[in-house]
């Protein structure tokens, strides 16, 4: 069985807490549970670590390599200044990489527009709420 990794970056475990009008009120593990079933629905292993540190992701991303066959990366605000975790992804090659989104970020702030890892990542998905992560992990069955 593939085995996959959804990474989670900055405030994502406060999701159904913070700005509900952006990311809804579903709690983060409600939807951490649904990933996890939605992954072994369709054939995959899947773990899913989360973040406030930008290190600790960055040595997350490091050890993917010989345990993970592809991650679903939200990296939170780290997507767009986060040139450390834009290495850290471009080390592991072997790896594919979907960013993903809950939130379509090209309808908000004009900073959040611009991401540093997408050119890193096989794909971008967002704007789907938490089905950005059903989506992503979609992506990863086609290229895995």
């Amino acid at each position: 069985m593939k085995k996959i990794l959804v990474m989670l970056g900055p405030n994502l475990n406060m999701v159904g807490t913070r700005e509900k009008n952006i990311y809804g009120e579903e709690n983060a593990d409600t939807i951490n549970q649904d990933i996890k079933s939605f992954a072994e629905n369709i054939g995959f292993e899947c773990d899913i670590f989360q973040s406030n540190h930008e290190g600790d992701l960055i040595d997350k991303i490091h050890s993917t390599l010989g345990v993970y066959d592809g991650v679903v990366l939200n990296a939170g605000a780290l997507t767009h200044y986060s040139y450390a975790l834009r290495d850290a992804i471009a080390s592991v090659t072997a790896v594919p990489f979907i960013e993903v989104h809950m939130s379509n970020v090209h309808k908000r702030e004009e900073f959040r527009h611009k991401s540093v890892i997408s050119a890193v990542c096989a794909g971008v998905i967002c704007g789907f709420g938490k089905d950005s992560y059903r989506l992503g992990i979609e992506a990863l069955k086609g290229l895995i």
